[in-house]
């Protein structure tokens, strides 16, 4: 069977290889999405194309490979409130080409003593796992990350030893937290400096 699409797509990068421009590389839905708003559409209506980006105030953004990789970049997370006051916490994002149809992959950077982000920096985070729905987008990870922070929640953790003394002893676990953040020892387990 002859894919009539694929040769109409050598013929165009023929016909620019021609003309002495290098050929145009086709993006895909999640690139489409995250690179430029389409024409009519209110940005501040629906805030999750990466330039009209509605951060909170508590966190920013960097592209580590430069502006021209949307695909992959960090945020830096700096709670105002609750027991991460005053640390900084930096995630990685990964998109894939097929978003909106899977989440986005991210993890935290930060090693950091929280029940729902264990030590290698995996994120327990619902909408990244079973809840994920395309009609989710950027902005809802980045404040469901903030969330996590204000409030970490011990019912569904990848940490269960810090979800057992946030459950148990919430005294205990503020300790913790400001002794990792602090950079130092709890249990046997080093957390540099994040405060």
């Amino acid at each position: 069977m002859i894919n009539l699409f694929k040769i109409k797509g050598q013929k165009r990068e023929d016909a620019a290889n021609a003309n002495g421009r290098a050929p145009v590389k086709k993006q895909s839905a999640g690139e489409l999405r995250l690179h430029k708003v389409p024409p009519g559409m209110d940005c501040a209506r629906t805030p999750f194309y990466i330039g009209e980006l509605n951060l909170p105030k508590t966190t920013s953004i960097s592209f580590p490979n430069g502006k021209d990789d949307l695909m992959n970049f960090e945020i830096s997370i700096r709670p105002d409130e609750g027991y991460y006051q005053g640390g900084t916490f930096i995630f990685t994002f990964q998109v894939s080409p097929s978003y909106p149809h899977e989440p986005p992959k991210v993890k935290c950077k930060t090693k950091v003593y929280h029940p729902n982000i264990d030590l290698e920096g995996n994120v327990c985070l619902n909408i990244l796992r079973e809840d994920w729905k395309p009609v989710l987008n950027i902005n809802t990870v980045i404040y469901g990350l903030n969330l996590l922070f204000t409030q970490p929640n011990d019912e569904d953790p990848l940490n269960h030893d810090a979800a057992a003394v946030l459950r148990d002893n919430p005294k205990l676990f503020e300790s913790n937290v400001r002794r990792a953040m602090a950079g130092g020892y709890v249990g046997q387990i080093y957390f540099p400096r994040c405060a």
